[in-house]
């Protein structure tokens, strides 16, 4: 029976012309635009979080920023990015499977996630409670370390939250449903602010109560997330009971997760162990900060060309699972357009407000200035960031994320890491040296990904596709 749907599947997909014209560009850029729209603005909420977070205990001290810096970057390494790369892997089957129509494929493929990924929290909550030791261990400066497991502990219920909203917004992503997740997540950050202000200065918690907040906000959005799904008409056929049938498809979920969390993860660790690197220089705290926050101002930038890939992976996925080959190629063609001419603009405006977007986050004139004179790099870092960003969407699309993981592995951990050593501590450049090495990695990378997607036979992949589904 399975043989003969794939069977009828493709002979129905058979006829599918798309020819790459101006007017089938616009109207594919339309399509991009209402789903990466809404996403940026998504993306842009979420991250604003955590960042607003990180201001608000940047004026307690420079002991605050930096504790809190090292708790942020330790807790997405050990936990946040793997919840994110694993549930990448929706982005293939949820994707790929409501282009099919396949629909009820998609609340089971959403349990499956959600389930697996509560169960990874667990040992990575030991790992948080942990924190303090294993910072000193690793040669740490003791106060910092004492606060930064401070953090991490009280980060906890934020964690479990995270394992649950990511599927969710995964499940709305393959149906183009992003208003809601639009909704919720500007209701969420219009929501943290006060509470985090009331957290860190009125009842006096400092940087602990900056977690807290970030917890509640977390939670806070699975709840308006999981009220539209349970009620929403839109959501009605996709929408199914949980059942055994969503632990039996935890393998099938996994096999596209694991490598998906190995992709995201060899590029988000290589950033954060930049930042560790930067505990072991000369004047820690400083540079800890303001890589930090090079850092978080580079991830926040980012977001833009995020909502572009999440809209790329949607598209490429839903016509590959639909078996048109040639309507993914244009949605590649167009994304890869309108995000290089995205962060050409996004790039020279941070350039022009270079002196001005230290004060955001210190008081300290000395990170300021520190900051001000990393801008040029964060530009071109930026620029790169768009490029791969956009390209690793449309991996997520097409289920290639084992081959992102490889060329992350080589760009990131070969290349780019060797290159920061060399110039952070040999040639004694100290911050400036250890970006520009991690930089000389995205170069790789873009490069890599760039040669991968312009030789793809998109007639194979929509093949490979629909056996994915059907089979």
């Amino acid at each position: 029976m399975e043989e003969g749907l794939l069977q009828k599947a493709n002979e129905e997909a058979d006829g599918e012309t798309k020819i790459l014209t101006s007017g089938a560009f616009v109207e594919e850029a339309k399509k991009v635009g209402y789903i990466a729209g809404p996403m940026v603005a998504v993306s842009f909420s979420l991250q604003l979080i955590p960042v607003i977070s990180m201001m608000m205990v940047g004026h307690l001290g420079e002991l605050a920023l930096s504790s809190t810096a090292m708790a942020t970057s330790l807790c997405a390494v050990t936990g946040f990015s793997l919840l994110v790369g694993m549930a990448g892997g929706l982005e293939t089957l949820c994707g790929q499977a409501y282009g099919a129509q396949q629909y009820r494929k998609l609340g089971v493929h959403t349990y499956s996630a959600m389930i697996s990924l509560t169960l990874v929290c667990i040992p990575i909550s030991f790992v948080w409670i942990s924190m303090e030791k294993l910072l000193i261990f690793i040669g740490q400066d003791p106060l910092i370390s004492q606060e930064a497991g401070r953090y991490a502990v009280c980060l906890i219920p934020g964690l479990f939250g995270c394992a649950i909203v990511q599927p969710l917004m995964k499940y709305l992503q393959a149906q183009s449903l992003v208003i809601p997740m639009l909704l919720s997540a500007i209701t969420t950050l219009c929501f943290h602010i006060p509470l985090c202000w009331v957290f860190v200065f009125k009842f006096g918690f400092g940087n602990t109560g900056a977690a807290f907040a970030i917890g509640i906000s977390y939670w806070l959005n699975v709840i308006f997330l999981g009220i539209y799904v349970k009620f929403s008409p839109l959501c009605k056929s996709t929408r199914v009971p949980l059942s055994k049938e969503a632990l039996q498809g935890i393998g099938k979920f996994l096999s596209l997760a694991v490598p998906s969390a190995i992709m995201l993860c060899l590029q988000w660790w290589s950033f954060e162990i930049m930042i560790l690197l930067s505990g072991l220089l000369p004047n820690p705290k400083l540079e800890t900060s303001v890589l930090s926050i090079c850092l978080l101002t580079i991830s926040l930038i980012s977001k833009i060309p995020f909502g572009i890939a999440a809209a790329a992976s949607t598209r490429v996925s839903n016509e590959l699972g639909a078996g048109r080959p040639q309507a993914a190629r244009l949605t590649v063609f167009s994304v890869i357009i309108i995000a290089g001419t995205e962060m050409v603009i996004v790039s020279w405006a941070l350039f022009v407000c270079r002196h001005i977007v230290g004060y955001a986050y210190s008081n300290e004139e000395g990170v300021i200035d520190s900051i001000t004179s990393m801008v040029p790099l964060i530009c071109f870092s930026a620029f790169l960031d768009g490029l791969q960003i956009v390209l690793t969407g449309i991996a997520r699309g097409c289920g290639w994320q084992h081959v992102g993981a490889y060329v992350n592995l080589g760009s990131f951990y070969i290349g780019g890491i060797s290159i920061a050593l060399l110039l952070g501590f040999f040639l004694h450049l100290r911050g400036r040296g250890l970006w520009l090495g991690i930089m000389a990695g995205a170069v790789i990378q873009t490069a890599i990904l760039s040669v991968i997607t312009t030789r793809t036979n998109w007639e194979k992949q929509a093949k490979i596709a629909r056996e994915r589904i059907f089979q």
